[in-house]
């Protein structure tokens, strides 16, 4: 009864009462055989599409490490020098000549080493790109149109004339149609 009394609703009107509680427990647990392979499966998929887009490589290591550590108690887990390959696979083109220098060397790393190793190899890249800046123009509106050549200075200079030939009153702004100013 305490077993049952800590599990929720749901579940537990889902399995018909057992004699024992081994028996009720491993009931419980067929429950949910599925769903660890459709966990696996998403943790998989998750760890072979997974692409570095910046923001710390060693976080990136570390988390598919963490997945692959996650694989491990279903039976699932692979070897490090395979999560390795996959990290390297996940990097974006900077790293290629990293890539091809690690594939290069005869000895195998484990993921601490890969870790240090990337980390330089994230700072290098880093400081060879330098600093960039962005540079602002100028803030006039674009005129979108199809025949925006055409239009634009032609409707400018016609919106200008109309402005100036309109009737205004003496000491009266053409352009604002304030008083005090031409």
């Amino acid at each position: 009864m305490l077993a049952k009394s800590t599990i929720l609703d749901a579940i537990r009107e889902s399995i018909l009462d057992c004699d024992t509680t081994t028996e009720y427990l491993k009931k419980v647990e067929s429950q949910f055989t599925g769903s660890s392979k459709t966990y696996a499966s998403t943790l998989i998929k998750k760890l072979f599409n997974e692409k570095y887009t910046g923001g710390g490589i060693r976080e990136h290591i570390l988390k598919m490490s963490n997945m692959t550590s996650k694989l491990k108690p279903m039976d699932l887990g692979l070897k490090d020098e395979f999560l390795i390959h996959l990290v390297f696979a996940s990097l974006p083109k900077e790293y290629e000549t990293f890539v091809v220098n690690y594939n290069m060397h005869p000895d195998k790393w484990d993921i601490e080493k890969l870790i240090a190793i990337c980390v330089q190899e994230e700072e290098r890249l880093k400081s060879s790109q330098g600093d960039s800046a962005n540079l602002v123009k100028d803030n006039k509106k674009k005129n979108f149109n199809k025949n925006a050549k055409s239009q634009g200075k032609a409707s400018q200079t016609e919106h200008h004339q109309k402005n100036n030939n309109a009737q205004v009153e003496k000491d009266q702004c053409k352009w604002c149609k304030k008083h005090g100013h031409y």
